[in-house]
Parts: structure tokens; sequence; C-alpha cells
């Protein structure tokens, strides 16, 4: 097939890209570069069936020739990242997606969101189900990314039922894997960096909040057989082992083999709305997809940084 991935040079996009070479595809891989990086796109760009274009899918979007695909990565995800640039956040939430959209349908292409488990915000049912609505601050600091994909999936369901566009959505949790940049303020990068480095790791409030990881070869399996599946409704895909935020800092610090301890600390502007308790139910996958996480915590931990340690700091 011949695949367009918005947001392919970003954590997520790279490693997307680099599967869907790796089974015959061909790929044109669309980025604007704010949080992504060509460096992420070493394994790719050497390839023949690769293409990168440099653009920002809020302003214009065109690909010549035919597209079987179109999967829709492209935003900042992370808290450090869509704080510092909230326009540009929504605006790929609501312009990106609606000229996404707008290429598959030209296209006959099928297309794929992704879409997070923020929409459900700090959630009042545990776990969450795809059938929850979620309990989002849509004028908090971090609205700019919850309400941008909730308006992304209202998006991408009108344009399935209105122009019968084969659409799909996945609620993606907590990700991690090679690759993440270690400044980006997620969990998992913030601890290794701070491990690494022999500091102490902070965690924010009580540390009693929790976290569900999900190693991103697992998480992309799960995209391509959503992808491949006729389930147009949302599906959760993550990992539902549930970890304490402090636990999961403890774990970092011995897969490390440092000497850190964990510290408490205020949370900072921004994470005021920051989910209190996070973890997918996973059934609808399980069923539909015949699909569910593989790779241990401890692996995937092992796995980046052992990756961390070879680029460098």
């Amino acid at each position: 097939m011949r695949v367009v991935v918005t947001g392919g040079a970003g954590f997520l996009g790279s490693h997307l890209c680099e599967k869907l070479l790796s089974r015959g595809d061909e790929v044109v891989c669309l980025d604007n570069l704010i949080t992504g990086s060509e460096a992420n796109l070493e394994p790719c760009l050497a390839h023949p069936c690769f293409q990168f274009v440099r653009v920002d899918v809020t302003e214009f979007l065109s690909v010549d020739g035919a597209v079987d695909v179109v999967f829709h990565l492209a935003s900042p995800a992370s808290p450090v990242d869509y704080l510092k640039f909230p326009i540009q956040t929504l605006k790929v939430g609501s312009l990106g997606t609606h000229k996404a959209l707008g290429l598959a349908r030209a296209k006959g292409a099928r297309f794929l969101l992704a879409s997070t488990s923020e929409v459900y915000g700090d959630p009042a049912v545990h776990p969450q189900t795809e059938a929850y609505w979620g309990h989002v601050n849509p004028v908090g600091r971090r609205g700019c990314y919850d309400e941008a994909k909730r308006f992304a999936e209202a998006m991408v369901m009108a344009y399935h039922r209105f122009h019968g566009l084969a659409t799909r959505i996945a609620r993606i949790f907590n990700t991690y894997g090679p690759r993440m940049r270690l400044d980006d303020g997620r969990v998992l990068p913030h601890f290794i960096r701070l491990a690494l480095a022999g500091e102490d790791l902070t965690v924010y409030g009580d540390g009693q909040q929790t976290r569900s990881f999900c190693y991103v070869d697992d998480l992309i399996e799960g995209l391509c057989r959503l992808l491949a599946s006729e389930e147009s409704e949302p599906v959760n895909i993550g990992n539902p082992e549930e970890v304490t935020v402090q636990a999961f800092a403890e774990e970092v610090i011995r897969v490390v083999g440092a000497r850190s301890r964990v510290r408490l600390v205020p949370k900072p502007p921004g994470y005021e709305d920051d989910p209190r308790r996070r973890r997918p139910d996973i059934s609808k996958a399980r069923r539909i997809l015949g699909w569910e996480p593989r790779i241990s915590r401890r692996e995937g931990l092992a796995r980046t940084i052992d990756f961390v340690r070879k680029r460098g700091m």
C-alpha cells in the first residue's frame, strides 16, 4: 500500500513509518518538525519506498499520486510541548484533522486518527472504557490538547457518517520506548534522564497517581490491527497493567542501577488537571483485534534505557 503518515518524524510516527516499510508499504511522511526530528527517521531515510516532506498540515496538505491509507498522528503530545505550543496543538487537532480527512476522502483512502487517553481527562470511571465520555476541563492549561483530540474524534465520526469514509480511532494510552525525547516532560523520559545522571527522581504530588505504560512496538502493532479491522468506533490501545508513579520511579532506578532516590515535589503550572488514575479497559481490542501487549514493562524499560545509553544523553 501507499501510506501517508502525518507527524511521521515524531516518536510514534517514526516507529510506524519503520513498521510500514518493513512490511513492504510505500510511505510518505509529513511533518513540520516543531516537536519531531529527522534523526528519528534515520532508519527510513535511505529506503527507496520512503519520502519525507516538511510541511505544516494545518496550512496545506497535498500528496501526488494514489494513497491507500492516511495515519493522522500529527500533534504535540507531551505537556511540555502542548503547553509551549497551545494554539498549534488546537490547530492540528482541528484544521489538521480536517485537511487529513479531506486528503483521505479525495484519494478514497482509509483513515486512522491517533487519539489519546486524555479524552477521558481526570476520569471518574476506572478503568476507562470506550463508552466513558470523560471528565475534561476545557479551559484548563491541558485543555488545548484534550479538547483538540476530542474535536478530532468528532470530526472523524462526522466524515464517517456523512461521507461514508472508512475511519478508525485509536485512543492511545501512555506509550514509551526508544526515540522519546528526554526533555519532553513525560514521566518515563524524565525519570530516565535523572537516573542516568545520578540525580534524584522528582515525582509530582504524593506519587500515588497511576499510569499504565505500553511499549511502542506493542502500540504500533495495535494501530496496524485496528486499521485492518472494520471497527469505526474508538478503541483503547494501551497496557492495562497499572502502577503508581512513585513505584514506577523506583523501578526505573533499579533497572538503571542508579543510586538516585525518589523526591516528591509540588505540581508545576500546567499539571493541575493531571489525571489521578489511568488504566485502559482493552476488552474491545482483545475481542475485535485479537490484540494485547506482549512486552513486559521491565523488558521495555531495559530496551529503552539501552537505546538512550547508546545514543547518549
